[in-house]
């Protein structure tokens, strides 16, 4: 059979085309082997055709998967396939890999040496592969094949492992360079510490003083605290914390950038006084760098840097994003054993300190910025110092020729401006931490030094970003002074300075506030430069010369710095909070109200009672986006109340009904779920007279899953009524005649879910239940509705008669189940009949409220 095909509407006969048709290529082929297939087209000319052949791959090893021999012989093949010239063809291949390496694990292990003889070895050398396609598929199979175990302990350290360390040699092309380090980086939590320590963490060390490719670099600093996590407290401090010193003043941007944004995670790995006397001025350092962006990631990592300041005996807590908006912050058992009581236990403490985690904050995409070379114009002291340094574009991200710690550094390198502008480290002895080697790229800067940086830039204090490098060398000031009484003195000074030109600057509004104030703000549970910088957060000028966003971000990591602070110093953070409860932004308010919950279990009930009260009512009247906050986490708040304050919001849930938008359906939902908590808090007559209402509206919303997590609601109302005879006589009185009388078949319909609810959680006795529902129940019988009858059905065959209470035969309402149940069997519609007369297992409630309630809307 043939085709004929005209090369055009005017061909001539001679011009005719005469191709086969498929059914020719599947005649051929059906009368070839599997393997014979794989070896033609393997063999092919047409592209197409092997590209084919690699995806088709794992299809035929399932056709021969029956003969070991065969199974092989497909594996020798895709040797063959991985020498093909064309990229396309090795990408497709290596796309297949871990779909064939699961196959083998899972179908042959009888041919356990399979994976690690003839795809293993592609795998790795596609890693160093001249396309860029191959290689970036055979990074995402290896780490794929490594995160499924597929790779045997033995094949990662001797066939692996030294591949990925040769890929990063000096010499190695400088993209492969710069992958293999990352492909390092995210082996190294699924390798562990012991082959992370000896084969990976030299050639890391040198990769983070890499001087010509910044690009390596940065990805260094970028998982910097994985690794740090990994190999453990000793090692990160001995080896790793001098070159993330080294990369924290990188002369690019980006390098600096992605330090600050791990630098929790660094911190968390290692001591509390290394974290204090080292890390704390570091930290200041990355607060007062001259890019916007590295302050801008600083500021954001700044609540959670705080929080590895937490007492490794009391408390641990780690950050997790819940959705928009949303931070929890969870507490671990205390020293005595009492379980905090937030969201989870932090089982996997530091036995140092407690282990704080975070999903890094995504930054929207940063304007590009251009490092300047150490000897350029802009990067004299003069030029630093004057104003226009300030007020121009963030230049893209280049790098400078970078000048090795380990090099001899000439005098007046030491003190170029980067250097010497940037790292205010009075308290470290660089040349130390270098482990005696490198020579120190900074001076040390005293206290004079420093108060000159202030007085030089004092006549530029107009400037925004001046004012927030004033705003850091201070608090710098402050952390390398131990005489209060000179720091006392010069802060005074310098507050009327800035006072002088006018400016409501963060620091008259915090940190040079009158004297009782100042020591409001006073704690000693983390150096207070760093508190100091948090609670300016939420000046505006932060806004204009950092993020528009901060104050988002100072709100998302309140609770875990007052879980670190502790209630006793409360006082600190009050008037922070108080700020940020008023913010402008929605979003803030929103972060502030999904976790004032969390932030009451810090306080305590008095100081809840005092601060959070007043926060939470207003949050209550706000806009829907924020008060949702509020309302997820509704029981969890009133819970620590005292009964009485508990009480009086009663007389508010009401409102929760009403919404800006009325088609938030969700928002109602959520409610329901609430009511459901709450009836625990609340007396039954409470319930009675105020949840009642909201749970039969609830029942009547037009949603249906709203209305279904209502049916819920009333049958655990009926439980809590239960032990009162007279609320439950009234409640199951009124459930009948709004909903089993209802002249909507919807409502007849909810109130038989409920009364299947009812039965199947033993929400109220059969005795009670047969004296107040059972005898309208069965009057559904003869709904004029099918959709009722099915469901009155299913309630009789796998609610009522699954309790031996109605079968036995002295019981007087048997026979009018079986009354009932007769006829329902000779019902008319035929799925009333079916149910009636069969008892399908595969049909349970939840299934029955999908199935049988109206549409959504």
């Amino acid at each position: 059979m043939s085709l004929i095909v005209g090369v055009d509407d005017y061909s001539s006969e001679s011009d005719v085309i005469i191709i086969p048709s498929a059914l020719d290529f599947v005649s051929q082929d059906e009368m070839l082997t599997p393997l014979g297939r794989l070896d033609k087209y393997v063999a092919s000319e047409n592209i197409f055709n092997r590209q084919m052949v690699a995806r088709s791959l794992l299809d035929t090893l399932k056709a021969v998967s029956e003969d070991e021999r065969d199974c092989i012989g497909v594996l020798e093949r895709v040797g063959r396939l991985a020498d093909d010239s064309e990229p396309s063809v090795r990408a497709e291949l290596m796309e297949q890999v871990p779909h064939i390496a699961i196959f083998c694990q899972e179908n042959r292990p009888s041919i356990p040496f399979a994976f690690s003889k003839y795809l293993l070895p592609i795998v790795v050398r596609y890693l160093a592969d001249q396309n860029n396609q191959v290689r970036k598929t055979s990074q995402a199979a290896l780490l794929v094949l490594l995160e499924q175990e597929l790779i045997e302990r033995g094949d990662i350290e001797t066939l692996v492992c030294p591949v990925l360390v040769d890929l990063t040699a000096p010499d190695s092309n400088d993209d492969v360079k710069t992958e293999a380090m990352a492909i390092i980086c995210k082996m190294a939590p699924m390798v562990g510490k012991d082959i992370t320590e000896r084969l990976f963490l030299p050639r890391f060390c040198e990769m983070c003083c890499d001087c010509r490719m910044f690009h390596v670099r940065k990805v260094c600093a970028a998982n910097f605290g994985d690794i740090c996590s990994v190999v453990g407290g000793e090692a990160t401090e001995e080896l790793l914390l001098p070159r993330f010193f080294q990369l924290c003043s990188d002369n690019v941007w980006g390098v600096r950038k992605a330090c600050a944004e791990c630098f929790m995670t660094v911190s968390s790995s290692t001591s509390q006084e290394v974290r204090r006397t080292k890390l704390s001025s570091l930290f200041i350092s990355l607060i007062s760098d001259p890019s916007r962006w590295v302050r801008q990631a600083a500021f954001q990592s700044l609540g959670q840097f705080i929080s590895t300041f937490a007492s490794p005996n009391s408390v641990g807590q780690y950050f997790r994003e819940g959705e928009e908006g949303e931070c929890n912050c969870v507490r671990s058992q205390n020293s005595e054993g009492e379980d905090g009581g937030f969201c989870r236990t932090e089982e996997e403490m530091e036995e140092e300190a407690p282990s704080v985690a975070t999903e890094s904050t995504k930054n929207e995409p940063q304007p590009h910025e251009k490092c300047t070379t150490s000897n350029e114009k802009d990067d004299s002291p003069a030029d630093i110092l004057a104003p226009s340094s300030f007020s121009l574009p963030e230049p893209a991200e280049e790098e400078s020729p970078y000048v090795s710690p380990q090099d001899n550094i000439p005098e007046q390198e030491l003190y170029n401006s980067f250097h010497f502008w940037r790292l205010p480290i009075a308290e470290m002895d660089l040349d130390m931490e270098l482990q005696g080697k490198a020579k120190a790229s900074a001076p040390v800067l005293d206290r004079k030094q420093l108060e000159e940086l202030i007085e030089n830039l004092e006549p530029h204090i107009d400037d925004p970003d001046v004012k927030a490098q004033v705003d850091v060398l201070t608090a710098a000031l402050r952390a390398t002074t131990m005489d209060s009484n000179l720091e006392d003195a010069f802060l005074e000074r310098n507050s009327t300075l800035q006072m002088h030109h006018g400016d409501d600057s963060e620091l008259s509004d915090s940190s040079f506030s009158p004297e009782d104030e100042k020591k409001s703000k006073h704690q000693d549970v983390i150096p207070q430069a760093l508190l100091d910088q948090y609670l300016s957060m939420t000046d505006p000028s932060r806004a204009q010369t950092v993020d528009m966003e901060i104050a988002k971000h100072c709100a998302y990591s309140l609770p875990g710095v007052a879980m670190t602070l502790g209630r006793q110093n409360w006082h600190c953070l009050r008037d922070t909070y108080e700020t940020l409860a008023s913010d402008m932004q929605w979003k803030v308010r929103r972060t502030l109200a999904f976790s004032i919950h969390e932030l009451a279990l810090i306080l305590g009930d008095q100081l809840t009672a005092a601060d959070l009260v007043p926060v939470f009512n207003g949050f209550l009247k706000d806009l829907d986006e924020v008060r949702v906050g509020v309302l997820k986490h509704l029981y969890h708040f009133l819970k620590l109340l005292h009964q009485d304050t508990r009480r009086k919001y009663l007389y508010q849930l009401q409102e929760f009904l009403v919404t800006d938008n009325s088609r938030n359906w969700r928002f109602r939902s959520e409610l329901a779920e609430q009511l459901v908590l709450l009836l625990e808090l609340y007396s039954g007559q409470d319930v009675y007279d105020y949840l009642r209402p909201l749970a039969f509206s609830l029942c009547l919303d037009r949603v249906s899953s709203v209305r279904w997590t209502s049916y819920k609601l009333v049958s655990e109302i009926i439980r809590k009524v239960a032990s009162c005879q007279a609320l439950l006589a009234d409640f199951l009185s009124e459930l009948v005649e709004k909903f089993c009388h209802s002249p909507k078949w919807s409502g007849r319909q909810a109130f038989a879910f409920i009364c299947q609810l009812a039965i199947e959680d033993d929400c109220v006795s059969l005795e009670q239940f047969s004296e107040h529902l059972l005898a309208p129940l069965l009057q559904l019988a003869s709904d004029p509705v099918a959709n009722v009858r099915v469901l009155l059905a299913k309630t009789i065959r796998q609610s009522l008669l699954e309790r031996e209470y109605f079968l036995h035969s002295a019981n007087s309402h048997q026979e009018a189940l079986e009354q009932t149940l007769v006829a329902l069997q000779m019902d008319l519609d035929k799925d009333v009949k079916y149910f009636a007369s069969v008892h399908p297992g595969s049909t349970r409630l939840s299934e029955d409220a999908m199935s049988t309630t109206s549409s959504t809307y």
